[in-house]
């Protein structure tokens, strides 16, 4: 089963319709004898990072998720999701993230010419075709709502980047941790794929 974890973080509800829509069944959970059996883990996510954080201690959930990432079964993080993965985030002051994948999470300082946050679509670039991303052709675009972004130590882990007053990473890689700074469901069809790619993903080994 597909369990998408519930921290009063986010619409969760519209993550759950994308699977759906695209024929696979997910359940929102905050339990985490749930979060910690699921067979693929979606971490969805809009708000703060250091109330996300709050939220998964004061729940119990940081260790089922770290557990579920580290036995190789699929997970996805999506926006916020996204960066929590990261060591710290300067947003608000700094916060220890779940350090599952070196680096920081930092504001847009752009020109006044750009908007913050950054809101609306934008295209991709893909630097590793990672297998949710199967069918999706280079320069697909997809929809974004966000302040902040993520810099990974590691440049390898960048499936994807986009541009807004430079490049940034979209989409963060690792064996079967996948991560959107982008929002698949509200991406229409492009993003119903990603979804349906990762829902099909082999959840009895690692995808590297």
């Amino acid at each position: 089963m597909i369990v998408i974890v519930d921290y009063q973080m986010g619409n969760l509800r519209s993550v759950q319709k994308g699977f759906e829509r695209v024929g696979h069944q997910a359940m929102i959970s905050s339990d985490p004898a749930e979060i910690a059996n699921a067979d693929k883990l979606v971490l969805p996510g809009v708000g703060a990072f250091g109330d996300a954080m709050s939220e998964l201690r004061q729940r119990d959930l940081i260790e089922p998720i770290r557990d579920v990432i580290q036995s190789g079964r699929p997970f996805l993080g999506i926006c916020l999701g996204l960066q929590l993965l990261f060591d710290v985030s300067y947003e608000g002051g700094e916060h220890e993230g779940f350090g599952i994948l070196p680096g920081k999470v930092v504001r847009f300082e752009l020109p006044d010419s750009y908007k913050v946050p950054h809101m609306g679509w934008n295209q991709a670039i893909i630097r590793h075709r990672a297998p949710i991303l199967a069918g999706i052709a280079e320069g697909t675009h997809f929809y974004f709502v966000h302040s902040y972004y993520v810099v990974p130590d590691d440049r390898e882990v960048e499936a994807v980047e986009a541009d807004y007053g430079g490049p940034f990473c979209a989409m963060a890689w690792r064996d079967n941790l996948f991560a959107t700074q982008f929002h698949p469901e509200k991406s229409q069809q492009h993003g119903l794929e990603l979804l349906r790619n990762f829902a099909e993903l082999d959840a009895s080994r690692p995808n590297s």
